[in-house]
């Protein structure tokens, strides 16, 4: 039966409408290879599509997406227009965030939400040239002695979800500090679960705390990020995990990744690495995979059930003036990678146009001249094909969800 559904995901796709009227024509992009791509066992999915369903008619109030990534996840508009299609095709309003205190850090931050601090922090991240621990799911974190620092996060009008009820601030629970909420909230440690949880009587776009240095037992107080929820009602909630420099290693490297990645349960996880790894003479097929084995054992220990969406990497140039072969060997890796896991690949390397297509978006303005990193516009397209994939493959298989 696993093998008959994966055949019938792989080719319903002939069915279903072009992607072309929702995203905008152009003449390189091979919108008929926009589907995603499995092996014989796609059950991983069947199941994410029986949840999408149950979304839809009310019968579990949150479906959560984790998407993992370096600079194309932290800019976040990809991610973004992804959520925005299952928002918009579903018709709810609830779910919510998962944010990282980028502004802390002093790095570019998502669209969709803001952070903001009276006090001095130090950032900590994954990445090679200055990895530190402690780092969490998110893959950088951010750290403070201030005796009296106040900070917090708000959502912009980009946001797709654009308010909460509900917030977690994930922190490591030093004795020597004491995390308040400026507003009127029910509070409860969750030291288990990592973070601090807020609950409030109205839905707010915005929420600040105060951080009280009651000892000098233990120096910092680190801050992983917060989970913005609306709990009044359906919808879907994103965790865009994305840490710019971030190469195919670099989650494994965070010490709290799976028991933060367990806290959020994500139903489905979809993976964007590799750029940053092939930039590098050093990238080899085979270590490539290796990575990615162990990062999917990760995620698979925090979420067993989850179903996993691997992205080939985006073709791109080596300081703007050579072509990257090197991306095409880690196009055939993920391949690999989805028959041995049995997860799903979205072939954007394909679909963008192959060997030497980055040009072409930088010509039309859809990525910028490093012909590595896309342009708002072309993140937005990016997020919008490969929502249409999926929901593509969940329209031919809806019947079949329920048997």
């Amino acid at each position: 039966m696993k093998k008959v559904l994966g055949v019938i995901l792989g080719i319903c796709f002939v069915q279903c409408l072009s992607a072309q009227a929702a995203v905008g024509t152009y003449s390189f992009i091979k919108y008929e290879e926009n589907r995603l791509l499995f092996d014989k066992d796609s059950s991983s999915f069947m199941n994410f599509f029986k949840k999408m369903q149950e979304v839809n008619g009310g019968e579990i109030k949150k479906l959560t997406i984790a998407h993992i990534g370096g600079s194309h996840v932290q800019g976040g508009t990809w991610s973004n227009a992804f959520l925005e299609g299952f928002q918009h095709s579903f018709n709810v309003q609830g779910g919510g965030y998962f944010v990282f205190p980028y502004k802390l850090a002093k790095t570019n931050s998502q669209p969709y939400a803001r952070s903001f601090s009276a006090g001095h922090w130090k950032k900590c991240r994954c990445v090679q040239k200055d990895f530190c621990l402690p780092l969490g799911m998110n893959g950088m974190s951010v750290s403070t002695n201030d005796s009296a620092n106040i900070f917090g996060v708000a959502l912009t009008n980009k946001a797709v979800c654009r308010k909460f009820n509900v917030v977690k601030v994930y922190h490591n629970f030093n004795c020597s500090f004491e995390v308040n909420c400026n507003m009127e909230a029910k509070k409860e440690d969750c030291k288990d679960e990592g973070y601090t949880i807020f609950e409030f009587d109205q839905l707010i776009d915005s929420v600040s705390f105060q951080l009280i240095k009651e000892d000098t037992l233990v120096k910092d107080f680190t801050l992983f990020g917060f989970s913005l929820e609306d709990r009044t009602s359906s919808g879907f909630y994103l965790a865009g995990l994305g840490a710019n420099g971030a190469a195919s290693n670099s989650f494994l490297r965070c010490n709290f990744f799976v028991p933060q990645l367990k806290t959020i349960h994500p139903d489905l996880v979809v993976i964007s690495l590799g750029v940053n790894d092939v930039q590098g003479k050093g990238f080899t097929k085979e270590e490539f995979i290796q990575h990615y084995d162990s990062l999917i054992r990760n995620i698979k220990e925090a979420s067993p059930n989850c179903a996993i969406l691997l992205t080939t990497t985006t073709d791109n140039y080596i300081r703007r003036r050579t072509p990257n072969k090197r991306t095409e060997s880690a196009r055939e890796a993920l391949l690999e990678v989805m028959a041995h896991h049995q997860c799903a690949v979205w072939d954007m390397y394909e679909i963008m146009g192959g060997f030497k297509s980055i040009s072409k978006w930088t010509k039309t303005g859809l990525a910028a001249r490093d012909r590595i990193h896309f342009s708002p516009k072309g993140y937005r397209i990016s997020g919008n094909l490969m929502f249409e994939a999926l929901y593509r493959s969940y329209s031919c298989n809806r019947k079949f969800v329920n048997k």
